[in-house]
């Protein structure tokens, strides 16, 4: 289970990271009046791929007993840093990719970044 804990805690800065550049990417290509394009989208794809491997993580680890320090809060985040970026794309920009979508993915991408260094806050022991 360390190994476990040590690739969660690793990928959880990887997703901050992450999430950080895809954000400041965002804000440079809406400056540019740039619409969202394939590559962009992909970059938020993987983003929300690193955060359902670090669900499945969590899930492992919480099964095997090691739970975060603030579980409610850590499990909240947790849940909505799975659902929010679909949500936006989906539901709130309904598959639009001129320039003003793009400025609110990457806002949204830069609001992730957030709540990816939130959770490691209420999940560090």
């Amino acid at each position: 289970m360390a190994l476990i804990h040590t690739i969660h805690t690793l990928l959880s800065n990887t997703v901050w990271m992450f999430f950080l550049l895809i954000g400041i990417w965002g804000l440079y290509r809406g400056i540019r009046r740039q619409g969202i394009d394939g590559n962009y989208l992909g970059a938020t794809a993987i983003g929300q791929v690193l955060f359902f491997i670090q669900g499945a993580l969590g899930i492992t680890l919480a099964i095997a007993g090691n739970r975060p320090t603030d579980s409610f809060m850590h499990w909240l985040y947790g849940t909505f840093s799975l659902v929010f970026l679909p949500f936006v794309y989906l539901v709130w920009m309904r598959g639009e990719d001129d320039n003003q979508a793009q400025w609110v993915l990457a806002f949204a991408t830069l609001f992730m970044f957030g709540i990816a260094l939130r959770s490691i806050t209420t999940g560090a022991g």
